[in-house]
């Protein structure tokens, strides 16, 4: 096998990234209900402070036919190409504690040599925990909180806030396969998968975002903004609603699907530590300042860089 480091170019110079750091990943292509990948992505990259660390070679990863690059066609010119990106970015979250998240395109060849160059990675950078999203279609109702599967080694997350723990066998996505290789490795590692109500799997779908978001705040104890999703969720499910009153069909597949549902959870006592004991979510004030004292409570402070998980 070809040396993995072939796969990547590190665009940013020697030191700029602190040692320590968490490493988040979501990528595109297979399955992404409700957009939930691309959507926590392009949010994270749209309101966060980011650099590129590295960038890996789209031309021996991906299918170029499968996911085509768009252009822009102006009149009678070509005047803009948009080519596919899969990059490593160092970002700072709302509190200005750094990590590193891996955004892009899922490598549609060499999963191999793509898991053992995250491998690399994650050792060049001495990374503390990898956590990742992704999304699947499941037959549950919007009207309940979007739950996960939580798989890994992180046997707190999964005791937590794995909802669904089945076994199966399922179609793999790319970063499955990092998940199980750092796994071999006892890198702490942790993977969550949305249950999307199968329905809505084929929108851009707000709340899918947000659950991305606080999933990774829960594995992290990273704060990000979410003002503008939760807005943006409360719009949609307005619209939701009213489609659903307005289609008695439709109607009664919410109905079946929350009583479905209801009954699955009577048999589970987990509960979001996100919500209080009515299963409210705080607010954004509240939030950070529970994440500021957990952070106070377990960074060492003077014996790490500014901005390096401990």
């Amino acid at each position: 096998m070809d040396r993995p480091s072939g796969l990547y170019d590190i665009v940013a110079e020697s030191g700029l990234v602190p040692e320590g750091l968490d490493l988040v990943a979501g990528l595109t292509g297979f399955t992404d209900a409700g957009a939930a990948v691309s959507q926590f992505g392009d949010y994270l990259l749209d309101t966060l402070d980011n650099r590129v660390i590295a960038e890996f070679d789209a031309d021996v990863l991906l299918d170029y036919r499968a996911r085509r690059p768009i252009i822009t066609f102006d009149h009678d010119h070509l005047s803009d190409y948009q080519p596919q990106t899969l990059r490593l970015y160092l970002m700072s979250d709302e509190l200005g504690h750094r990590f590193l998240f891996l955004n892009g395109f899922e490598p549609d060849f060499q999963w191999e040599r793509f898991a053992a160059a995250m491998i690399e990675l994650v050792q060049t950078f001495k990374v503390k925990t990898t956590t990742w999203v992704h999304a699947i279609p499941m037959p549950v109702p919007h009207t309940r909180p979007i739950n996960v599967t939580v798989s890994g080694n992180r046997i707190e997350l999964i005791d937590a806030l794995s909802v669904w723990r089945p076994s199966t066998q399922a179609p793999a996505n790319a970063l499955h396969l990092v998940e199980y290789r750092l796994q071999e490795l006892g890198h702490p590692i942790a993977g969550f998968v949305l249950l999307v109500p199968h329905y809505l799997a084929d929108t851009e779908y707000p709340a899918t975002a947000l659950v991305a978001i606080e999933s990774i705040s829960a594995a992290t104890g990273l704060i990000f903004p979410t003002d503008q999703l939760r807005e943006e969720g409360r719009l949609f499910a307005s619209k939701i609603d009213e489609q659903v009153d307005s289609n008695a069909e439709l109607a009664r597949l919410v109905t079946t699907l929350e009583e479905r549902h209801d009954t699955y959870m009577e048999g589970t006592s987990i509960r979001s530590p996100l919500t209080d004991v009515d299963g409210e979510l705080p607010s954004a004030d509240e939030i950070a300042d529970e994440l500021q004292r957990f952070l106070a409570g377990n960074r060492s402070g003077d014996d790490l860089p500014p901005g390096t998980a401990g």
